[in-house]
């Protein structure tokens, strides 16, 4: 019988800390797409991706870019504990006519996927 408690106890305090593993930091997006619509020439361009970090330890976001400079991404400046929400506001030129597809590459310090990438979509109508 203690032979048993014995190797229970092993089982316990030796195998199971080995199968829990610290997730470090966990990034979450509501969306990782917007879509504009139609939308008038010369509108707010403005959006926002919400996101979390559902991890255990800071997510940090080193950098977010553009595809091309008609979009104008803004990252949250320090860390962001784990459980807390944050965003990425983006602006697109709503004054360039037509069609229009952008991604921004969001850059963290993730382990794994460190590169996410966001898109917006939409058409900006002709100047009234």
């Amino acid at each position: 019988m203690k032979t048993k408690h014995l190797i229970n106890l092993f089982f316990l305090f030796a195998v199971i800390p080995a199968f829990a593993q610290e997730t470090g930091a966990q990034i979450n997006f509501e969306t990782t797409t917007i879509d504009y619509g139609t939308i008038a020439n010369g509108s707010d361009g403005e959006r926002v991706f919400n996101f979390t970090n559902s991890g255990n330890k800071d997510l940090i976001i080193q950098n977010v870019q553009s595809s091309c400079g008609c979009t104008i991404p803004k990252k949250p400046e320090g860390p962001i504990a784990p459980g807390e929400s944050s965003e990425i506001i983006v602006k697109y030129d709503t004054k360039r006519t037509g069609p229009f597809r952008k991604t921004i590459t969001v850059t963290t310090n993730l382990e794994q996927n460190s590169i996410v990438a966001l898109k917006i979509k939409g058409t900006v109508l002709p100047k009234e």
